[in-house]
């Protein structure tokens, strides 16, 4: 079994959605200027979106806020994936850094969707 979970910071869906928005940040800092006020802060917005959403879901302290502060976690990341997308048909974003962010957040959207999941059980109980 894994560590306990003392803080949000413990949570795997959280690191790898932090992690996500530090990479994605290192890779918008290149954009051209005109896209780094449009597109560029869009994405920033909203893959910030999903860590603050799970951070602050969990210190809202009710299961059912928790749970639906997870789903509007798991829409930033959908919102986050369909930028990087265009980002990337834009030729914004470099391939390899495109790639990077999706593998980073399939596992945030898998470590999300059985946080939720196990949530809802728990609650149905």
């Amino acid at each position: 079994m894994g560590e306990p979970i003392r803080t949000y910071r413990d949570l795997k869906a959280w690191q790898h959605a932090f992690q996500a928005a530090v990479v994605l940040y290192r890779a918008e800092a290149k954009f051209p200027r005109e896209e780094r006020y449009a597109l560029g802060a869009q994405l920033r917005r909203a893959v910030i979106s999903i860590s603050s959403n799970i951070a602050e879901g969990y210190g809202r302290g009710t299961t059912k806020d928790y749970i639906r502060f997870l789903r509007m976690a798991r829409g930033s990341l959908c919102e986050t994936d369909n930028q990087l997308r265009l980002a990337l048909e834009l030729c914004l974003l470099e391939r390899a850094v495109f790639e990077e962010l999706m593998e980073i957040l399939g596992h945030c959207e898998r470590t999300l969707a059985g946080l939720i999941r196990s949530l809802e059980e728990h609650a149905d109980a």
